[in-house]
């Protein structure tokens, strides 16, 4: 591993500090519950969608649902969207290890190879077009070796947490340790570190968006190289845009809690909390309120389509829209 080399230039300390910008603007939005579950649903699709593109997957977010189940590109879609919400869902924050990218990789090609989970038992290389090796990955019986010093290297590093996710996919693609599947557990790795780290953003941070619609630099600054510096600038503008994207869906969006009182927030907050919550429990939590006051906060919130209301009568429970 230690012929792996870093330089840090302008780009990469421009890209930390915006990184940290949008990470701090982030942190300091109130996102009201519905939309941040509707923008994580979004999120962990676009991030499952995409990272099936960059490696030829035709499917895309406006057809994705058309296909039937047992379509093996749908397949692959449907195994990261499980890989993505599991990860996202842990509550561990426990190092990288061989047994979580063996089980990243399994969830990944569950139903699409006999070797999900396994290391690749055959030798491994890139072809330029006219067939010339540019890249053989390390010969196969080495691969538990190198993967333990891959991760005593990616866990033992001092380097800022976003350029680590980075240079770890970085070098997992170089050793390549699987038949099949490594782009996409090589990402699923980075989004570990990201999240390991609390830089995911809650999981609203689909950066494989951007790797599949810039997929020229994206193969370009993984040729065949020790130098990470060029990955790692793409890893962390790939970052910096999508959270510029986040901020701005976050701000505009018409739900955001910057249209609601503070007062109707709260409503939002407690039905969130309490599903088939009634009209008595809120009159509880709002006894200083006048009823007829709080009738109407919940009939707007209704009109807003935040809030649902459920039976008639003195049956009459909301619920999240």
């Amino acid at each position: 591993m230690n012929s792996y080399h870093l330089t840090y230039t302008d780009y990469i300390n421009k890209y930390l500090t915006e990184i940290e910008a949008i990470k701090m603007n982030f942190e300091l939005q109130k996102i009201l519950p519905h939309m941040e579950e509707k923008i994580l649903r979004q999120s962990i699709l676009r991030s499952s969608v995409f990272s099936a593109r960059i490696e030829g997957n035709p499917l895309h977010l406006s057809n994705f649902d058309r296909f039937d189940n047992e379509q093996i590109h749908k397949i692959e879609i449907q195994n990261l969207l499980k890989t993505y919400r599991k990860l996202y869902q842990s509550v561990s924050n426990s190092i990288l290890s061989v047994e979580k990218i063996k089980s990243l990789h399994s969830q990944v090609m569950a139903n699409l190879s006999p070797m999900a989970g396994k290391f690749r038992q055959e030798s491994w290389a890139i072809f330029d077009d006219s067939g010339n090796v540019i890249h053989l990955a390390p010969p196969y019986m080495k691969l538990p070796e190198l993967v333990e010093q891959y991760l005593q290297y990616i866990n033992s590093q001092t380097y800022n947490p976003l350029i680590n996710s980075a240079v770890a996919q970085f070098i997992f693609e170089k050793l390549h340790p699987f038949a099949d599947g490594n782009g996409r557990t090589g990402r699923l790795i980075s989004t570990h570190i990201l999240k390991q780290n609390n830089y995911h953003l809650r999981g609203m941070l689909p950066f494989e968006e951007y790797t599949d619609t810039h997929r020229q630099a994206y193969y370009y600054s993984l040729e065949p190289s020790a130098d990470m510096t060029e990955f790692v600038e793409y890893f962390l503008k790939s970052l910096v845009v999508t959270g510029k994207e986040l901020l701005t869906k976050i701000t505009n969006n018409p739900d955001s809690n910057s249209t609601l009182s503070s007062r109707r927030q709260e409503i939002l907050a407690i039905v969130a909390d309490h599903p088939n919550c009634s009209f008595e429990f809120l009159t509880r939590r709002f006894a200083q309120v006048n009823p007829k006051t709080l009738h109407y906060d919940l009939l707007q919130l209704q009109k807003k389509r935040l809030i649902t209301k459920l039976g008639a009568t003195r049956g009459v429970v909301y619920t999240i829209s």
